[in-house]
């Protein structure tokens, strides 16, 4: 079987690499024009254009792949390619690019989507995150044959997985990816001898994952300390959960949830003690114990390390004023 892949990321290299593994025979690969990364902002090469040029396979980079759009000059080379290519289906994982009509239909297989949730919860860019942030006990991976809507086509495969209590974004990224190049390689062997069947998403139970912004990271101590343990979770590795001390914003990596004790003073915010094991801050209920922080410019360090170079003392207020922040909930 002739297989186009599309992906960017690295939840996509590891599908590409799975592929490859099982034999499958990729004529083109599609991905996102190289982007200004590092220290230094040099063109960086995306993982799977890497892996696809470390296996020989022929790259397309269009910046769309709408023929009527702002770069026709793009989609019509990348028409060309995918035509050349002669595929019977297309894989698509993370690309970064919306899929036209003319795409969907081009492959006689149309085009399979690797999904890293249970669909029809968390459609959308940042399922793992979201999946994270609103303490969802499971997530997993959809395998979806890809219509024109936004992740709304039908169930391929799909398998569950749980989320771990100390599980962020980046670990369950990683158990995620590696379940998604396994159920792909799966569909694509099923799809050969016509196994696949299509069954459609439910109407009941839609939500979606929308993109993480930066602004999202700065905690607001108001909440809930099981929502802002959910939250600094789900923004490890980006944008990190951050606070505000004094002038200085510092991130938080890791804690524990130290008490359920409510604050009816409203001291949320507020240092109520700190030793070896961490830094205890009231919350809106309950309270948190910061166990891993990092300051500007420098490293992730335990508790007990940053106290070492940075002063604080119990009474201390992290963060500016609280304001309510609508969190996204498990139903």
């Amino acid at each position: 079987m002739r297989v186009i892949f599309a992906g960017t990321p690295e939840f996509a290299r590891v599908a590409l690499q799975r592929l490859l593994d099982a034999g499958f025979t990729l004529p083109l690969v599609l991905t996102q024009p190289d982007r200004p990364a590092g220290r230094g902002m040099k063109l960086q090469a995306s993982p799977v254009k890497q892996c696809a040029l470390d296996h020989g396979i022929a790259v397309a980079q269009p910046r769309s792949l709408r023929l009527d759009g702002k770069y026709p000059d793009d989609a019509a080379a990348a028409r060309e390619a995918l035509l050349a290519a002669q595929a019977d289906v297309m894989v698509v994982a993370a690309y970064g690019l919306i899929l036209p009509q003319w795409v969907l239909d081009l492959p006689p297989h149309g085009c399979l989507n690797i999904h890293a949730s249970l669909l029809p919860r968390w459609r959308g860019a940042a399922p793992i995150h979201r999946a994270i942030e609103a303490g969802d006990a499971e997530t997993g991976v959809t395998i979806m044959q890809m219509d024109a809507g936004l992740d709304t086509g039908a169930m391929l495969l799909m398998e569950r997985i749980a989320i771990a209590p100390v599980d962020t974004t980046a670990l369950l990224h990683d158990r995620l990816a590696t379940l998604g190049g396994r159920l792909i390689v799966e569909a694509l062997e099923l799809l050969a001898c016509g196994g696949l069947n299509p069954t459609p998403q439910p109407a009941e139970g839609v939500t979606y994952a929308h993109k993480i912004e930066k602004a999202e990271s700065a905690i607001d101590w108001s909440l809930p300390a099981a929502t802002i343990s959910q939250r600094i979770r789900a923004f490890d590795p980006f944008p990190g959960a951050s606070t505000e001390v004094g002038s200085e914003t510092i991130k938080i990596w890791s804690c524990e949830i130290d008490s359920k004790q409510s604050f009816t003073d409203k001291r949320y915010g507020h240092i109520l003690s700190m030793n070896e094991t961490g830094i205890t801050v009231a919350c809106g209920d309950g309270t948190l114990r910061l166990t891993t922080l990092q300051r500007a410019g420098g490293k992730r360090l335990p508790a007990a390390d940053f106290l070492r170079g940075f002063d604080l003392a119990p009474g201390t207020v992290l963060g500016p004023a609280p304001s309510t922040t609508a969190v996204p909930t498990s139903p």
